[in-house]
């Protein structure tokens, strides 16, 4: 229960009635519960998405879930999708893509891709059939989660200090395995095939994103995380809406 604590308190903002011991070794072995921290956001959203979805259209309903996912979260991911952008557009060295993501300030092009990832995020919500809206809110935040302990493990860290640094000294192969276990199971019983359909999807493209990142950076950040997590976010969505289209 103190892992899953500091998992909930490490991906959220939402204040815990009581502290939370927490040394630097736990981070890592918290990550065995982001798949159930995601599953807790997610069911956050279907209460959300139950109290507000009877009074409004469907796209103004969707908006107001997205916004409450970014603040909930404190767009601790967003940052991170903000900063990869800004140093995908810098063209420079590994330095200076380090350098540019380490700036509190954002630029243009990060803020671009800000615009255009709530963008996607919330017209992939809104692609999503009504009929599998609820099981879609519980799933695309604990998968997304997931792929970010798969990120994480076996991992090079491009820095030596920050918690991205932290997270992948403690994680390890048992835990990805149990998390895999839980996202698996849980896809399944939401969305039978379409869920392991999404799962996969977010094994391909956080692989990818992975190899990139270690190429490009010699080893991952904590903003090279929260960049494929939110990645993540938004292909979940859509293969779902895309899985059903083809079922349907």
């Amino acid at each position: 229960m103190r892992l899953f604590m500091i998992a909930f308190q490490f991906l959220t903002i939402i204040p815990l009635p009581f502290a939370v011991r927490c040394e630097k070794e736990d981070l890592g072995r918290s990550t065995l519960f982001f798949p159930v921290a995601g599953l807790t956001i997610g069911g956050v959203l279907v209460g959300a998405n139950w109290l507000i979805s009877p009074w409004l259209a469907r796209p103004l309903c969707d908006a107001l879930l997205i916004t409450q996912l970014t603040l909930i979260t404190g767009a601790l991911h967003l940052d991170g999708l903000a900063d990869v952008c800004d140093g995908l557009a810098a063209r420079g060295s590994r330095e200076r893509f380090l350098a540019v993501m380490k700036d509190s300030q954002v630029g243009a092009i990060g803020a671009v891709g800000l615009v255009l990832g709530l963008l996607l995020k919330w017209q992939a919500l809104v692609a999503v059939p009504v009929e599998l809206k609820w099981q879609a809110l519980l799933l695309f935040p604990a998968l997304a989660r997931f792929g970010q302990v798969l990120t994480l493990t076996g991992a090079r860290h491009a820095r030596q200090d920050g918690l991205g640094a932290a997270f992948v000294e403690g994680s390890g192969k048992t835990t990805l395995l149990l998390a895999f276990t839980t996202v698996a199971a849980v896809g399944y019983f939401l969305l039978y095939f379409k869920g392991i359909a999404a799962l996969a999807a977010v094994c391909l493209l956080t692989s990818a994103g992975r190899m990139f990142f270690q190429r490009k950076l010699g080893g991952l950040t904590g903003d090279t995380i929260g960049c494929l997590s939110e990645l993540n976010e938004i292909l979940v969505l859509v293969v779902i809406s895309a899985v059903e289209c083809q079922t349907s």
